[in-house]
């Protein structure tokens, strides 16, 4: 079976609604596809830099997002811009090294 890039036309001249939905889930699933690396680099950084274990990088990326109300995403590419030098802003750097702390503190005492 062949695909084609040509949009197909129903007989009214209109694109049909299937390849619509479709093109709309494949730009949703690349958009998904995008953000999960983005917060997989992040949890790469929050481990190098802090030594922590995956799990936590993801929880401590959790609650920075949640405490600052701010997307996961966007928490993640700021905490990835921040190991490329740039400066953390003000509440996500406050509640980073919070939620940090708290981290590092449940694996001293489970440890």
């Amino acid at each position: 079976m062949t695909t084609s890039r040509v949009p197909r036309h129903s007989p009214d001249g209109t694109r049909d609604d299937a390849d619509a939905r479709l093109e709309q889930e494949n730009a949703q699933l690349r958009h998904a596809v995008n953000s999960h690396a983005t917060v997989d680099q992040a949890i790469g950084v929050l481990t190098a830099i802090h030594q922590l274990p995956t799990a936590a990088g993801f929880d401590v990326l959790r609650e920075v997002s949640q405490h600052t109300n701010t997307k996961l995403h966007t928490v993640a590419e700021t905490v990835i811009a921040w190991a490329l030098g740039q400066p953390l802003p003000e509440p996500v750097g406050q509640e980073l090294d919070a939620a940090v702390q708290r981290r590092s503190h449940q694996q001293d005492a489970a440890g």
